[in-house]
C-alpha cells in the first residue's frame, strides 16, 4: 500500500508563523505537527509540482481546488491553515475607513490677506 503525504523535508513558515505553528495559538499540538511532518507534500500536491500516488492525495487536490468539502485530518488542517495565512493578509486600520484620495498631495500653507 502506498504511503500518502510523505515529504522529504519538514514544513515551516517562518514568514506567517515565526514562532512555529503549535506556539502561534491558532493550531492544536497535532495539528502543528501534521502541518510539519507532512506539509511540504500538501504545499506539493497543491501546487501541482507533485502528483498524487493515492486516493486519499487525489482527494486532499480536489478540496485544495474546492470541488469538495475537507474531511480527512489532512484536509482539514490544510484548509485551517491556508484560512490562516489568508487572514494574515487582510489589512486592518485603526479607525476602520478608507483614505480617499483626491489627488491632492499638497499640504502646503497659503497665506491669505486679512487686512
Amino acid at each position: 500500500m502506498q504511503q500518502s503525504f510523505v515529504a522529504k523535508r519538514r514544513f515551516f513558515d517562518d514568514r506567517n508563523f515565526p514562532k512555529g505553528f503549535t506556539r502561534s495559538g491558532r493550531f492544536t499540538l497535532a495539528e502543528g505537527n501534521l502541518l510539519e511532518k507532512h506539509g511540504a507534500a500538501m504545499l506539493e500536491l497543491e501546487e501541482g509540482t507533485r502528483q498524487p500516488t493515492s486516493a486519499e492525495e487525489q482527494r486532499f487536490v480536489l478540496v485544495c481546488r474546492g470541488e469538495a468539502e475537507a474531511e480527512s485530518s489532512y484536509e482539514k488542517v490544510w484548509t485551517k491553515y491556508k484560512k490562516n495565512v489568508q487572514e494574515k493578509k487582510k489589512f486592518h486600520t485603526v479607525f476602520g475607513k478608507k483614505r480617499i484620495a483626491d489627488g491632492s498631495d499638497d499640504f502646503s500653507f497659503v497665506e491669505t490677506d486679512n487686512d
